[in-house]
């Protein structure tokens, strides 16, 4: 059993990226779903459904750029021992706009890109580039 689900989620996509493995499943949650889809949609993975098993799972299909994963950094900021949040206007710059911060927010998942558009904070999930 393990005690932050997202650092889990994190951990099996960093560690599958490395491994270069095509597919990796991960246990159904809404939050795990949305975050899934915000590296589809910002195309860093390839493809995100989920499966009907017993419990419920999550399969993401990752992308490779020849060799090498489109993935080279995945990092949890926001642990359960030291939440970090940030202001509407202290959103955080990751590789100078390169890369991009996963932010939970009043209105639900979303980038640190779109946080700034829309005008909100709340707290940073990662950082992904």
């Amino acid at each position: 059993m393990y005690s932050d689900p997202i650092s889990d989620l994190l951990t099996r996509i960093r560690n599958a990226s490395l491994a270069k493995k095509h597919d990796v499943m991960v246990p159904y949650s809404k939050l795990k779903f949305a975050l899934a889809e915000i590296l589809r949609t910002e195309g860093f993975v390839e493809r995100v459904e989920k499966v009907e098993d017993r419990h419920g799972s999550i399969r993401i299909t990752l992308q490779y750029d020849g060799h090498r994963p489109k993935i080279m950094r995945l990092e949890r900021v926001s642990k359960p021992g030291r939440r970090v949040y940030a202001k509407k206007n202290e959103l955080p710059k990751v590789l100078n706009h390169y890369g991009l911060a996963v932010i939970s927010t009043p209105q639900g998942l979303m980038t640190n890109k779109q946080a700034a558009k829309v005008g909100v904070g709340g707290e940073v999930i990662c950082e992904i580039y």
